[in-house]
């Protein structure tokens, strides 16, 4: 099998392939690592053969800037882009709080800046690769997953979405309760970076009742939310929460710290400088400060389901297709999903309660308007998706927010030049 993977000379790539050599995945025949900056690439990609050396793992790797070169005959490509790079995060994190909204790169205006910039240029990707591998699915690693995913099937491509939350979820209650990671199953609901895990079952009983009485606390201090909270709703919210859930707060502390595009930076320095030394043959410690955490299990375990034959039970953002009765159909949601050679399908979801399913199709409303803003262009329509986001919400800031985005993205945007 050949695997390819789009945005190869990322540093997090040598996350996946060291997962790929750890579980020792045969099929795995070549990987071809795709990215524009070669100097970058080559670096990566040869720290990235050193670690398939140590492990025994026979698959070639190699590398090119051609898209098509390298998805013919791919069984899978894995899109991990980052349009614009960290300069263009570091401007969605940090034009925002001037508005008094939060400054993220996948969530309010910086993330609708990132969805401007990516979905024309991974549909570009996609199309090219069904040119080349009609066959071939395609796994959205990119930001914003939800949406970037939507427009990749809403275009036909053969594609599931996949983030790393739902399993660095699964492996930190696995720890909590002190249990294998293979015998946590979580009831994983919502959209991306927007869930809610309302089900812990180990041993075929749900233990959320349990997890919420001993340990809020501790996961209170991990996700930054009150453990009280937790408790109310019935449910553990994602990390990603804490910028609906408190807004305000988050903001006052984004304005006091440096924005994380600038220490990711100095990590993604720091760690070039490492893969080019050819003594080192394993993963280092500061890979664990890049972020995107079990990323490489989560890509591993999903491609060997789509190529496979499975079926497997996987948590990727997938087609809703009634699975949230209150959203539309084409809407990419993120839950629970059976994943065979035939895709992904998600599996049915008991009633989503109000507190948690207005936010969701809130959300949602924005997303759609998003996506149209990201195929169409037009700053009014870039204003009605910051005006339908529950994070910003009214029309002086939403104007005010669009405006900016535009000016500071205009080179990513041909209809803004």
């Amino acid at each position: 099998m050949k695997l390819t993977v789009v945005g190869g000379g990322s540093t997090y790539t040598p996350e996946l392939i060291d997962g790929l050599a750890r579980r020792r995945e045969p099929a795995v025949e070549e990987i071809v690592l795709v990215d524009p900056d070669a100097e970058r690439l080559e670096v990566v990609a040869g720290f990235c053969r050193r670690l398939l050396r140590e492990a025994g793992h026979p698959a070639r790797l190699t590398t090119t800037a051609d898209v098509v070169e390298a998805a013919t005959g791919a069984a899978a490509v894995l899109l991990q882009l980052r349009v614009g790079g960290q300069q263009a995060r570091y401007g969605d994190e940090t034009f925002p709080l001037d508005c008094g909204c939060v400054g993220q790169e996948t969530t309010g205006a910086g993330g609708l800046a990132k969805a401007l910039r990516t979905v024309p240029v991974v549909l570009d990707i996609a199309e090219r690769v069904r040119t080349a591998a009609p066959d071939a699915w395609i796994v959205n690693f990119t930001n914003p997953v939800g949406i970037v995913t939507r427009a990749l099937l809403s275009e036909g491509h053969r594609a599931v979405g996949l983030c790393n939350v739902a399993i660095t979820f699964s492996r930190w209650i696995a720890d909590l309760l002190d249990v294998a990671p293979d015998e946590v199953h979580l009831e994983h609901t919502g959209l991306n970076h927007l869930t809610w895990v309302r089900g812990v079952r180990v041993g075929g009983r749900d233990v959320l009742p349990d997890l919420l009485g001993e340990h809020a606390e501790a996961m209170s201090e991990h996700i930054g939310l009150p453990a009280e909270l937790f408790r109310r709703l019935g449910a553990v919210p994602s990390y990603y929460l804490k910028y609906f859930y408190a807004h305000d707060e988050v903001v006052a502390k984004q304005r006091t710290e440096p924005p994380r595009a600038s220490v990711v930076a100095d990590v993604e320095r720091d760690l070039l400088k490492r893969y080019a030394d050819p003594a080192l043959t394993t993963k280092p410690e500061e890979l664990s400060k890049r972020g995107g955490a079990y990323y490489s299990e989560a890509a591993v375990q999903l491609v060997h389901a789509l190529t496979s034959g499975g079926p497997e039970e996987h948590i990727v953002n997938v087609r809703n297709g009634g699975a949230l009765p209150f959203l539309p159909d084409d809407m990419v949601v993120e839950t629970n999903s059976t994943v065979d050679a035939d895709g992904a399908r998600p599996l049915p979801v008991r009633p989503v309660e109000p507190a948690l399913a207005g936010l969701i199709g809130h959300v949602a409303g924005y997303e759609q308007l998003a996506l149209d803003a990201a195929l169409r262009g037009g700053r009014d329509r870039v204003a009605d998706a910051l005006l339908a986001h529950p994070l910003v919400g009214q029309h002086a800031i939403a104007d005010q927010l669009a405006d900016e985005l535009v000016r500071r993205n205009a080179d990513h945007l041909p209809w803004a030049r």
